[in-house]
């Protein structure tokens, strides 16, 4: 069998793609592979690094500010748009797949469209709980949608299409391991524990907040053990912060670095996550029963990150805080009020893990399936 898988631009739509690559090899272990993407864009680097086989189709966004340098970006929008169905028509027809796959991103949308317009069944896998611009257009071409949250059913455009909730594919190594364990594994106590990143970048609101956090926390010596991430954009404010306060880095209670390496270790020893609302950020939440206070970055398309963090809000496993509503006094307040409420945090860590689908691999597999089925009476 050999499939196509197209995603790109973020990590939020490359490691879904690869996720349900493995889960197809995990049953059709002789499958055989190819990603389409942007010569670029992460997927360049990550799907390699992966093990998988990648073709280039040029494609990108349009810009909506005007400016004279997104005029010249929009121009070669337009004409990487002009060429990229013949190009994703000759990636189809040079690796002939039996079906094909998309997970977001620009590269997308010719190669999917090009792929269901030659008989080829498609499906997408949509990621959060409002689609992005490309998935809302696929959705009217592909044979199935695959959704994270049923919520983005209402930001589609019609509903013709067949669709099934499969929940977001997560790291096979999340939450392993007990609370007690791996607060050992990082030389913690069992004190009560917090763990906040903003992504590998970093996120300004967050590091400002925690640095102010930290301070309140390490002065008044409460027994909170606390982990942060404070990611490129805060690799010089972040420690030169901590310093100037008088607060190692690293010591019993505290520790602090550019990168969490150890995801799965951090997530499992904490009690509350602060942190933006990208979907596997969300699923990874869900997957370890934790609670949170989110705080959805509002700089991205269709303002997706707030979508998807109240969905976790609605459901009682979230605190979910506005990026400009932000301040210091109200995260700190917050975490105050739930470190002297265990209670509340176990009922939020509860709800977290009742949003959990501990079957998602299964349920896509079930649509895989059925685009093997439509292929096999194609042929």
């Amino acid at each position: 069998m050999k499939v196509l898988i197209s995603c790109g631009g973020t990590g939020g739509h490359i490691n879904p793609g690869l996720a349900i690559a493995d889960i197809i090899k995990s049953k059709y272990p002789d499958t055989e592979f190819l990603f389409a993407g942007t010569p670029k864009g992460m997927e360049a680097k990550l799907v390699p690094q992966a093990g998988y086989r990648m073709e280039a189709i040029k494609v990108a966004g349009f810009q909506r500010k005007i400016s004279l340098e997104n005029v010249g970006r929009n121009i070669k929008a337009v004409a990487y748009l002009a060429a990229s169905g013949k190009r994703a028509r000759e990636i189809i027809k040079n690796f002939n797949p039996d079906i094909a796959i998309g997970t977001g991103g620009y590269a997308a949308g010719p190669v999917i469209r090009m792929a269901a317009r030659m008989g080829i069944p498609t499906a997408i896998h949509e990621q959060n709980a409002y689609p992005g611009v490309t998935n809302k257009l696929l959705s009217k071409e592909v044979d199935y949608v695959m959704l994270t949250v049923k919520e983005a059913l209402d930001f589609m455009d019609g509903r013709r299409f067949e669709y099934s909730v499969t929940g977001l594919p997560v790291r096979s190594n999340i939450n392993h391991l007990s609370k007690s364990e791996a607060r050992r594994k990082l030389g913690f106590n069992n004190d009560f524990t917090i763990l906040s990143f903003g992504g590998s970048l970093g996120a300004g609101c967050i590091n400002e907040t925690m640095t102010e956090t930290v301070k309140w926390h390490f002065g008044k010596k409460l027994n909170i053990n606390h982990i942060h991430g404070y990611g490129g954009m805060g690799k010089d404010t972040f420690p030169q912060a901590m310093k100037a306060a008088g607060i190692p880095l690293k010591n019993s209670r505290l520790r602090i670095s550019e990168y969490i390496n150890d995801m799965d270790i951090c997530l499992a020893a904490a009690d509350l996550v602060i942190c933006r609302s990208g979907a596997s950020t969300l699923a990874e939440l869900e997957a370890a029963g934790k609670a949170s206070i989110l705080i959805p970055s509002p700089i991205v398309a269709g303002n997706h990150q707030y979508h998807n963090a109240m969905v976790l809000g609605k459901a009682g496993a979230a605190e979910v805080i506005e990026q400009k509503d932000v301040t210091s006094e109200k995260i700190i307040s917050k975490i105050e009020e739930l470190y002297n409420n265990p209670d509340k945090v176990s009922i939020m860590a509860q709800s977290a893990a009742g949003l959990h689908m501990n079957d998602t691999n299964e349920r896509i597999l079930s649509v895989i399936d059925k685009l093997i089925a439509k292929s096999d009476t194609a042929k």
